[in-house]
């Protein structure tokens, strides 16, 4: 069906409106694996949320996201359209469980954390694992437990978690507190004494209620005192101080805002899209954040069109490696031992060789999703398979001649 509006009649916000309403129809009949119909929808609600909230057009792009081994992230996921992603007791122990597997995994380490529900808060500092693998292995599995325990289909979280980098000295214990605080701001609990007990928080955790080994409650109550019962004791009188400031909107990013006085601020550091997406980026004063993207565009991988070239070779080599065919790799079958092929193509040629997750997907017929899940499983498989990645590597990364066969 085609829907057609005299141009200069028809507000933009009506015919996006329509849009929406006749996209979200058809992709709930075509259920969740029609991804494409899943972006438009994505696509049609920032245009209307670019309508309604004009003034918010300068914040809507967002840059890569900022990591290293040992920095300090807040980290906030929401329901899609601000759904419940908590239902029952079940979910809740669900996704504790899951961060307690990720932690041991990655070496995440968890400093603060709330559930509510629908959506939840995390500070954490990275370990040899970057965040973003930390969370995919941590959301993927509960997306897919979630759907199947209360049978539904399609996405559950937002599209894109946000994190924010943080400086560690002036915003750690401002954001353990502020992050603890939110089940008693939201109430779900009537009072600090409720909240000592209240189980979806690590507030409860750092009292001594609930024990959390994947915590890191030393780290946190060290700071309060050298004994744990004096320690708890100050941290609550901090709490408790914190809950009469009420809400902090300053420890939602935006230090070189404040900084450096402003949008204007910003755009005169000239760093192409960091113009725009640097200040909810990051929390922290202005030479925390000029450090911070320095670095970051030292360490900024570049495309290699080298990387783009070769991978036509890559997919042979995986082949042979794992006795099958380029066929059977690039040719869409569900088999595991296509997937899995897949997953070890997708793993070198973006980590490794530092090719485009659009062009993996492209050559290996597939989106970019599943290149994405791919990486951090086509690792582990090698791992499994006791294969050295720069076996499979050796004379692609400097080719003579960039299609060459090895």
């Amino acid at each position: 069906m085609r829907l057609r509006f005299q141009t200069g009649r028809t507000p933009p916000f009506t015919v996006l409106t329509v849009a929406a309403e006749m996209v979200s129809s058809r992709s709930t009949l075509c259920g969740e694996g029609d991804h494409r119909l899943g972006d438009v929808v994505r696509i049609v609600r920032i245009s209307l949320t670019q309508l309604r909230h004009p003034d918010k057009l300068h914040n809507m792009p967002r840059g890569p996201r900022l990591d290293t081994p040992g920095a300090l992230h807040h980290v906030m996921v929401r329901g899609l359209e601000r759904q419940t992603i908590f239902r029952s007791e079940q979910d809740r122990e669900d996704l504790v469980g899951r961060l307690d597997r990720v932690c041991h995994k990655t070496g995440l380490a968890v400093l603060a954390w709330a559930l509510l529900p629908n959506h939840f808060h995390l500070l954490v500092r990275t370990g040899p694992r970057s965040l973003a693998t930390a969370m995919r292995r941590l959301l993927t599995g509960y997306a897919v437990n979630f759907n199947r325990r209360h049978r539904r289909v399609g996405h559950l979280f937002q599209y894109r978690y946000k994190s924010i980098l943080v400086e560690e000295d002036p915003y750690l214990f401002e954001l353990v507190r502020y992050i603890h605080l939110n089940p008693l701001r939201v109430r779900l609990v009537s009072d600090l004494a409720a909240l000592d007990r209240y189980p979806w928080t690590g507030h409860s955790a750092l009292m001594g209620r609930m024990p959390r080994p994947w915590q890191a409650v030393d780290e946190v109550l060290s700071h309060f005192g050298s004994r744990d019962q004096s320690a708890r004791r100050v941290y609550r009188t901090f709490v408790s101080d914190g809950f009469r400031q009420g809400r902090r909107p300053e420890l939602q990013g935006g230090g070189l805002r404040r900084s450096l006085g402003g949008w204007e601020g910003v755009a005169a550091l000239r760093r192409g899209r960091e113009r725009w997406a640097a200040d909810e980026r990051i929390l922290g004063g202005s030479d925390f954040v000029e450090r911070v993207l320095h670095e970051a565009a030292k360490t900024a991988s570049p495309v290699r069109p080298a990387a783009i070239a070769i991978l036509p070779a890559l997919v042979e080599r995986v082949a042979r490696a794992l006795a099958m065919t380029a066929d059977e790799i690039i040719g869409g079958s569900k088999r595991r031992p296509a997937v899995a092929a897949r997953s070890v193509v997708s793993a070198l040629a973006v980590r490794e060789l530092g090719a485009p997750v659009v062009t993996v997907a492209r050559a290996l017929g597939v989106s970019s999703q599943s290149v994405v899940a791919g990486v951090e499983k086509g690792l582990e498989a090698l791992e499994t398979r006791h294969v050295k990645p720069a076996a499979l590597l050796a004379g692609l990364r400097n080719p003579k001649k960039p299609n060459n066969v090895p």
